[in-house]
This record gives structure tokens, C-alpha cells and sequence, in this order.
């Protein structure tokens, strides 16, 4: 039987730390594929693929007491170029599958709610891991089931993702720093499959080692079970998980919470206390059914807000269109400095291989930055909401004497809060094309900072700001569409590294040049976001100036007295 929705948010904080763990041990671990294509060459993965001219036995006979000018091998394994390209063609499909299914996940999400997917995501996620294990027993025969391995595996990653996007809807004015842990420990999952491969070093079987991780993602799959609701997470600003009230003395038995029953409850005072009996006559009968006046007042004024604005006109606004093309510029110029990090490397380390390999293990140490830079952007989007006003105005009137405290207008201001995120990460972006620029290697570190922690930050505020300025209903399928666009943009890496390779030569300035420049447009979501600020300005002040016209004619500040 699943928790109801005040169950789940009594035990929020439970919840919420361990989807940050999961997060960090189930989501995107196909980001650590470096680290686990050595593990799969070592095991012997598509290894019958390689031809060894002298006519010696298979992989498994083979010692690695082999002469250096000899096939090269791997734990006694042979490996070759083929072997990459089908290797890398399996990570090609595990991977897409972590952008491209963000849409209809998404949709299903804000419609079935997270339980159902997160059941499924563990699932799959425990399954790839018992096929890896089975294939690594015969892998001249099964090394085919790497292909629907990583398939499930990064289908259930991105469920565990997008399904811990939710949880955050829970914390009020706390939800854009918990949506940037979620982000964050999303990001940082791509240590996984390193801190695995120490633990493969120390001599432990990868077959026990899968065996494990299916073994804990069971323990995934029942603490779902046991704490996650069927419902979705409604917004904080939708609904109190704590009030409950039936009103059958009003004609009605709706279950309304919180602020939705103190607009409710005001709107039947306001309609009981005009005598206007034409109007209750015509709205005496609705197909067929008596209902009390309040009863209509509910079906008629009440509905969420969040209905107002379809998903359709949301997708064509201007703010989801430049955020569009921010995270589309930034993902291109962030993956293509993945693709061709060990090519620059190379470059720069004039052909060091042990430098290279350090340097590779110092970025993916670096990928931890992830989870403890997000909450950063968290407390930006977050700045001063508590200091703001609901979007109602205050029902007690003022004694004599006492000024009425003005708050902040919050849609104000969680505009700005993304604002100032937006233009954080679009300068540490700017300041990661400067030192890409610089042919130097010591230099690279800096680079490798500013790559995690703007990869870190542009998934933060780019969902905070849809959580700030979109329905909640509508989150899953904003993140989902945002995620297949800027993937499908980010296929432009492939052209660029060849054309680094080829025309070029292997090097990278002016590809680093063009990205350079082409991530100035970033800026375009923080200038609009400027412009819109102004707007709600302009509307807050016309209201507050029609407020004060009011309380001069009525002589009071009870907005009850104006109707």
C-alpha cells in the first residue's frame, strides 16, 4: 500500500537523502564510461574481435608474457580497434538514451506521478548490472548483452533522475537548493565507475561486484515502495500536506488543503454575504444536481492557477526558448571538451602518456565539485523568498498608528534570484573558454574546475528557473524537452572533433575560438530576464496604486470591504 502524501512529507527529509545517494550511485554512471571500458577490455568484452596474425588460441589461453612488438592485450585479453569502435557503439546507445528519453519520461512523470517510474528505473538499473555479471562469465559468446546492458542501464539512471526532480516540491522556499542537490549528485554520479574500478584494482571479481550494486538497487527499489507516494508532488505554493477538512454542511466533500481552502472559504463568505437571489436561481441546478451556491463558486472560481497557462503556450515563451539556447551552447562547448580531452592532453604533454593519464584521473576526482558547488546556485534561486508575500494581500487591517511592512512581490523575485544565476554561470563559462584558450597544461586544472562547476550550475538554474516560473504539472515535460533539444544540438561535437583532427590537425584553437564566441549568447536569457523584471515591476506598482485609490474611498485596507 503507498504512503499517502502527508505520510511522504513527514518523512521528506529521509527521502530527500537518500535520492541524493542513489542519485549519486544509480543515475548517470554511463558519464564514468573511461573507467568501465577498461573493466569490460579486461574481462574480455568483443575481445574474438581481434585477429592475431600469428594464429595463437583465443583470449582465454592467452598469458600476458608477450613480446612488446606483439598484439597488445589486457589481463591477458586481447584488445584492438574494433573493439573500441563496438564497445563505444554500446556506450553510444546507453548514453543517447540518457538525453533523448527525458521527453517522454517526463510527460509520463507529471501525469502517473515519480513512484511507478522509479520502480521501473531501479528495476532496469539492477538488471543491467546481473547482465553485465552474466555476459562477463562467456564473454567470446555473450558480449552482445553489453548492447541491452547499458540500454537498461541508462534508461533506469535517467528514471532515478527525473523522478528525484520532484522530491525537491516538498521543501518550500528550500526547493531550488534541493533541486540543485538532486542536479548535483546527478552530475557527480560520474565517479561511480572510478571508485569501482579501485575497488576492481584491489582484486575483487567484477562478476561480485555487479552482483553487489544489482543487490543494492533492490534496497532502491523497496525504499521507494515503502516512502514514495502514488500522487505526484504538488507544488509548495498548491497545496499543505497537513489539512484535511470535508464540508458536507456546504453541500459539498472536496479534500482541500491549505491556501486553496483559505480562498475557498473566502470566496463562500464573499458570495453568502450578497444577497443576490437571481443569481443563486439560475445557479440552483447543474445537470440535474442541487448545489449550494458555494458549491458553484468552487467549480467556477477555485480551479488551480497553474491551468491558466497551457503547456503549448509555455514551450513558445520567451524565457523556455533562450534558456533553450543557453543550454544548448553550453552542453556543445562542455561535451566537446570531453570528446577531445585526451587528444588536447596529448597535445600538450607533447606525447606523455602517464601525464595524461593523470591528468584524466584528476578531472574525474574533480566530478565531486558537482554536488558541492549546486547547492550554490540553490541558495541564489532561494535568496529572500522567505521575505516575500504569497501573491495575497494581508486580510488583518492595521491598528492606528502602525505602518502596514511591505514585502517583496515573489515572482519579483525569484526572477531576479535566476538572473543572478544565469549571469554566475554564463561568466565561469566565459572564464572556461578564456583558459581553454591557453596552451598550457597546469592550466588545464583550472579548466577542469570550471568545466564541472559550470556543468554543475547551468543544470541547476536552468531547473530552478522552470520550477520559479513554470507550473509544477509542467516541470518533467519542460526539463524532458529541454534535455532532447540540447542533445540532439550537442551532436555538433562530432563534426567539430573531426574537423580538430583533420583540417586542423589536432588543434584546437579556433574550434575553442568559434565555441568561444558562441557562448556569448548565454547572456541573451539574462538580458530578456532584466526586461521582464521591469515588466513585473510596472504591474506591481500599478497595484499598489490602485490599492491606495481604494483604501482612500473605503477607508480601510480589508480587501473584503472592496467588493
Amino acid at each position: 500500500m503507498p504512503p499517502t502524501l502527508a505520510t511522504a512529507f513527514a518523512r521528506r527529509w529521509w527521502m530527500a537523502v537518500t535520492a541524493i545517494i542513489e542519485n549519486l550511485l544509480f543515475s548517470a554512471v554511463l558519464l564514468g564510461w573511461g573507467s568501465l571500458l577498461i573493466m569490460l577490455k579486461s574481462e574480455g568484452f568483443y575481445s574474438y574481435l581481434c585477429n592475431e596474425e600469428v594464429g595463437l588460441g583465443d583470449g582465454v589461453e592467452i598469458r600476458p608474457l608477450v613480446p612488446m612488438d606483439g598484439p597488445l592485450r589486457m589481463n591477458g585479453w586481447l584488445i584492438c580497434k574494433e573493439q573500441d569502435e563496438m564497445l563505444n557503439l554500446a556506450f553510444t546507445v546507453g548514453s543517447f538514451l540518457l538525453s533523448a528519453i527525458t521527453l517522454p519520461l517526463g510527460i509520463v512523470m507529471d501525469k502517473y506521478g515519480p513512484r511507478k517510474l522509479r520502480l521501473l528505473g531501479s528495476t532496469c538499473f539492477g538488471l543491467s548490472c546481473l547482465l553485465i555479471a552474466y555476459g562477463a562469465y562467456q564473454p567470446n559468446e555473450l558480449s552482445v548483452l553489453i548492447f541491452i546492458a547499458l540500454t537498461f542501464n541508462g534508461f533506469g539512471g535517467m528514471c532515478m533522475t527525473f523522478t528525484s526532480l520532484t522530491l525537491p516540491n516538498m521543501f518550500g522556499d528550500l526547493r531550488s537548493t534541493f533541486i540543485a542537490l538532486m542536479i548535483g549528485s546527478y552530475a557527480s554520479s560520474a565517479v561511480t565507475f572510478p571508485g569501482i574500478k579501485v575497488i576492481y584494482d584491489l582484486g575483487i571479481s567484477f562478476i561480485s561486484i555487479l552482483v553487489v550494486w544489482a543487490a543494492c538497487a533492490v534496497l532502491v527499489f523497496l525504499n521507494c515502495f515503502f516512502n514514495w507516494p502514488l500522487e505526484p508532488f504538488p507544488g509548495p505554493e498548491d497545496m499543505d500536506y497537513t489539512v484535511k477538512i470535508k464540508f458536507n454542511w456546504l453541500g459539498f466533500d472536496h479534500k482541500i488543503t491549505g491556501k486553496q481552502f483559505y480562498r475557498q472559504v473566502t470566496t463562500v463568505g464573499r458570495r453568502l454575504s450578497v444577497g443576490n437571489s437571481l443569481k443563486q436561481k439560475e445557479l440552483a441546478t447543474k445537470d440535474g444536481h442541487k448545489l449550494c451556491l458555494s458549491t458553484m463558486d468552487l467549480e467556477m472560481e477555485c480551479k488551480p492557477k497553474e491551468e491558466s497557462q497551457s503547456f503549448l503556450k509555455t514551450i513558445i515563451s520567451p524565457i523556455f526558448m533562450l534558456s533553450l539556447v543557453t543550454m544548448s551552447v553550453t552542453q556543445l562547448r562542455l561535451l566537446f571538451y570531453m570528446g577531445a580531452m585526451n587528444s588536447v592532453l596529448e597535445s600538450l604533454s607533447d606525447g606523455d602518456l602517464n601525464k595524461v593519464s593523470l591528468y584524466s584521473s584528476i578531472f574525474g576526482v574533480l566530478q565531486l565539485l558537482c554536488l558541492m558547488t549546486t547547492p550554490v546556485i540553490g541558495q541564489i534561486m532561494d535568496w529572500k523568498l522567505k521575505e516575500c508575500d504569497d501573491g495575497e494581500e494581508s486580510k488583518d487591517p492595521c491598528s492606528k498608528g502602525e505602518t502596514k511592512t511591505k514585502r517583496r512581490d515573489r515572482k519579483t523575485q525569484k526572477v531576479t534570484n535566476a538572473l543572478r544565476a544565469f549571469v554566475l554561470t554564463n561568466l565561469l563559462l566565459v572564464g572556461f573558454g578564456i583558459t581553454c584558450l591557453v596552451p598550457n597544461l597546469p592550466l588545464q586544472i583550472v579548466s577542469f574546475v570550471l568545466h564541472t562547476v559550470v556543468r554543475g550550475f547551468i543544470h541547476s538554474a536552468v531547473g530552478g528557473l522552470y520550477a520559479a516560473v513554470y507550473p509544477s504539472s509542467q516541470f518533467g515535460s519542460l526539463t524532458g524537452m529541454q534535455s532532447l533539444v540540447s542533445a540532439v544540438f550537442a551532436l555538433l561535437q562530432q563534426p567539430l572533433f573531426l574537423a580538430m583532427m583533420g583540417p586542423l590537425q589536432g588543434d584546437p584553437l579556433w574550434v575553442n575560438i568559434g565555441l568561444f564566441v558562441l557562448s556569448m549568447l548565454g547572456f541573451l536569457l539574462p538580458l530578456y530576464l532584466i526586461c521582464y523584471r521591469r515588466t513585473l515591476y510596472k504591474e506591481q506598482q500599478q497595484k499598489e496604486n490602485n490599492a491606495k485609490i481604494y483604501i482612500k474611498i473605503n477607508g480601510s485596507d480589508i480587501p473584503e470591504a472592496f467588493v
